[in-house]
């Protein structure tokens, strides 16, 4: 790790650190904390996936519903209008809905074939956005003069890193240039995450042979045609499976390459000094276990 001892965190003049968990535990949360206290550079890599690498496809999804419309069309056709997304910090929804699920197209499914083509387009975007993070620690320096960094990443990062390969590149860049600090949620917060999601599915990014498995098994015990798929009880499906098997693989990157925090430490932070005392935390409880 890049930091040692907790001295070493709190007395570094330019510290730099990423978080890592399943979305809905605090992730962007805290860096909105530091963002916040004026001092601080949030990168996220779920805005540099759905701008740098997955911009043009979403825009050109947009276009070919809207080619559809014979009013729209022609306008497009003309160049008269101009169709493209609009996504931010707090909006992500244009990445979410150009994944979309499977299933029935008349309920908003995608063919699964489709559906797969979308998933490594977005696996390939996330890697390329990991990677970028040294470029942004340099960016945030030479450009606006931050110091300070934070990485927010998306819940999917486990899906494309190898925890328990030393030379993942994704994960090599991260560990040389940041402190890795995962959320850690317990029972409790797993169900609340599935209760949460079960109310308003959203699309998810899974590891092939996951996707593979969750959907032949829905398919096998609910006996429905995959083109008859309802895409929201197949994601409340997959994504409760997807929490459990997700575990084991950010408590690896925690293991081999960080340290972690729970659910309830992100909970109680209200302030960037709040954040600073928590990590500064962890690394001491790591060193002590070491």
């Amino acid at each position: 790790m890049i930091y040692d001892t907790p001295e070493d965190w709190t007395g570094a003049r330019d510290p730099r650190v990423t978080f890592f968990g399943m979305s809905g535990l605090g992730k962007t949360h805290l860096a909105r904390i530091l963002r916040d206290s004026g001092q601080w550079f949030h990168y996220s890599i779920d805005y540099r996936i759905g701008t740098a690498y997955m911009g043009e496809h979403i825009n050109d999804n947009l276009k070919l519903e809207a080619m559809r419309v014979p009013f729209l069309a022609k306008l497009l056709r003309s160049d008269s209008i101009y169709i493209g997304s609009n996504i931010t910090f707090a909006n992500l929804d244009p990445l979410s809905t150009y994944l979309g699920q499977p299933g029935d197209p008349s309920q908003g499914g995608l063919p699964m074939e489709e559906y797969v083509r979308r998933q490594e387009l977005h696996v390939r975007a996330e890697i390329n956005a990991l990677l970028d993070t040294p470029h942004f620690i340099e960016r945030a320096r030479d450009i606006y003069g931050y110091d300070r960094f934070v990485c927010d990443t998306g819940g999917s990062i486990c899906e494309v890193v190898d925890p328990e390969d030393p030379a993942d590149p994704a994960l090599r860049a991260l560990a040389d240039h940041t402190l890795m600090v995962w959320i850690e949620g317990s029972a409790e917060h797993a169900q609340t995450l599935i209760d949460r999601f079960s109310k308003a599915p959203k699309p998810m990014c899974y590891r092939p042979d996951f996707l593979t498995s969750q959907w032949r098994e829905y398919l096998d015990v609910t006996g429905t045609a995959p083109e008859a798929v309802d895409p929201n009880a197949f994601a409340r499906k997959a994504y409760a499976a997807a929490i459990a098997e997700r575990h084991p693989r950010y408590a690896a990157m925690a293991r081999n390459w960080g340290v972690s925090v729970t659910a309830e430490e992100v909970a109680s932070c209200r302030d960037a000094a709040d954040v600073i005392a928590m990590v500064a935390a962890a690394i001491g409880r790591h060193a002590t276990n070491a």
